[in-house]
């Protein structure tokens, strides 16, 4: 039988999302392992973290509200059909960011319904978790200590467009992280650490909010029902949701602010040391590599 997740377990794992979702040190990672943890003792399922992710992705949204409606604006007035309202040129910063956006959110997209039933269940194994958190810290601290972080957005090309859109698909492997991922991609291209993050931000924002909704319809409102990791009340999900979105809003400024002035090397340090635990968790029996249950997608309770 599924356990029930509780209402503190749902509140930590919401606080998780929060905390973990923009750092480059994989959420999904964190709530996989925080579920073998808690006292239910279940992995809360890869439907479960897209639906929190919503949250955080809420935040972002408020956050870059600015630049993402100049944007939207620019990209719709240089298309053909809006030449006639205040149009501007094809070559707009913005304009072609819009475009950037969407090209490099395809990757993603069409991995992520390629490889469902992988990313679902075989890819949450905690071995391959810890072995992805330990290689990919170490891309990211070989791509920082190695940038020459003189590139900047107004500069990006179709080309590195491309790049960071399959730099973000790797992502859909729990413990890589989405941000790690494309802000490694974006150093190893040149750009700064600021220009790297600000375009990992906006470049989550198409990809996490189509993964949100499709597992909140496809799984939970019109999914059929199923044996589950963990059992979750709906109440349970919005509150996790509502947790990740405030605590999501002041990490987006605070690592924003940080990444100016400082190096990623603690997040490199705390991966590897994340790694490490888990293996040995792993290895001592604490924990199971598999999740428990047949199914990932949160079984909903009244």
């Amino acid at each position: 039988m599924s356990a029930f997740v509780t209402w503190w377990e749902v509140v930590v794992l919401g606080l998780l999302q929060g905390l973990t979702e923009f750092l480059p040190i994989s959420s999904s990672a964190h709530l996989r392992i925080a579920g073998e943890m808690l006292p239910s003792g279940n992995d809360p399922g890869a439907a479960f973290t897209a639906i929190t992710q919503l949250g955080t992705e809420a935040a972002v949204i408020l956050y870059f509200r600015k630049d993402i409606a100049r944007i939207i604006s620019h990209w719709f007035r240089s298309l053909p059909i809006a030449r006639w309202h205040h149009p501007v040129s094809a070559q707009d910063p913005d304009a072609r960011m819009g475009w950037f956006v969407i090209a490099g959110s395809v990757p993603i997209a069409v991995l992520g319904l390629a490889l469902e039933s992988y990313i679902d269940h075989a890819l949450r194994n905690l071995y391959i978790t810890a072995a992805m958190l330990a290689l990919f810290g170490l891309v990211l601290g070989y791509a920082d200590m190695t940038s020459r972080r003189v590139r900047t957005l107004d500069t990006l090309t179709w080309k590195h467009a491309l790049t960071f859109g399959f730099a973000q698909a790797l992502a859909l492997i729990p413990g890589v992280s989405r941000s790690g991922a494309t802000i490694s991609a974006g150093l190893m291209l040149g750009y700064t650490r600021e220009a790297a993050t600000r375009y990992a931000f906006l470049l989550a924002i198409p990809a996490v909010t189509a993964s949100g909704l499709y597992k909140l319809f496809g799984d939970v409102i019109f999914g059929e029902p199923v044996e589950t990791a963990a059992t979750v009340s709906a109440g349970g999900i919005v509150v996790a949701t509502v947790i990740s979105f405030v605590v999501g809003y002041a990490v987006t400024a605070w690592l924003l602010s940080y990444i100016s002035t400082h190096s990623y090397a603690p997040f490199v340090l705390y991966r590897l040391g994340l790694a490490v635990i888990v293996v040995i968790l792993l290895l001592t029996g604490v924990v199971d590599p598999l999740a428990s249950g047949p199914g990932t997608a949160p079984e909903i309770t009244p």
